[in-house]
């Protein structure tokens, strides 16, 4: 009878992007590297990427630095809205500023969101059939990492909205048999100079 293990999931959002987010920056680049440098440890299986160039290139160049892991493309692993919630759900003090944010995204990636949010969660999370751990990277994007933050500790759905993850950051959670999953870092920046860190986001996030 196949038994049950841990499955370690590593989740970072893509390089710093160009403007028109068609490729990445070289400040980009360097954080990938320097994330696959910090990765070669690891006894990953697999680098999942979302389709979007600025995850491909993430991953291409972390695989890069990584012995014989396979990169893949996942549809789940991309940008998009993973729940839209209504407005008694929200804070009443932040709805309508939560709700203009939401509105300003396209139609058809808010439609498409719930339904990659599930994949993701079926794809990604909860142990693994077999008695070896498995280790996994996911390159993908901050509204993704929050939506899987969020499924972790169990929090209300909305609450994806307000998790921030720098660009190459790391976040990992841990998903053993029989206990909840657990997050045991969270947009840790260790492996950036204080120079790559929270790129594209304003001064005041600067931690």
């Amino acid at each position: 009878m196949t038994g049950t293990a841990a499955r370690y999931l590593y989740l970072t959002r893509h390089g710093e992007a160009s403007p028109d987010e068609s490729e990445l920056t070289e400040a980009g680049r360097r954080q990938a590297a320097l994330l696959g440098e910090r990765l070669r440890g690891v006894p990953l299986t697999a680098v999942h990427h979302g389709p979007l160039a600025r995850a491909e290139q993430t991953a291409r160049l972390v695989g890069e630095r990584l012995d014989g892991v396979r990169v893949q493309l996942s549809a789940a692993a991309g940008d998009y809205i993973p729940y839209l919630p209504a407005r008694e759900e929200l804070p009443p003090q932040t709805a309508d500023a939560m709700l203009g944010f939401l509105d300003q995204f396209p139609a058809q990636e808010r439609e498409d969101g719930p339904r990659l949010a599930a994949a993701a969660l079926a794809e990604f999370t909860g142990p693994v059939l077999g008695d070896e751990p498995r280790h996994e990277l996911v390159v993908t994007h901050n509204f993704l990492v929050g939506w899987l933050v969020r499924a972790a500790l169990d929090a209300p759905k909305w609450r994806w909205m307000g998790i921030n993850h720098a660009n190459a950051a790391l976040t990992v959670i841990r998903y053993a048999p029989g206990r909840p999953p657990a997050v045991l870092l969270f947009n840790d920046t260790g492996h950036l100079p204080a120079e790559l860190r929270w790129t594209g986001f304003p001064q005041e996030l600067h931690v």
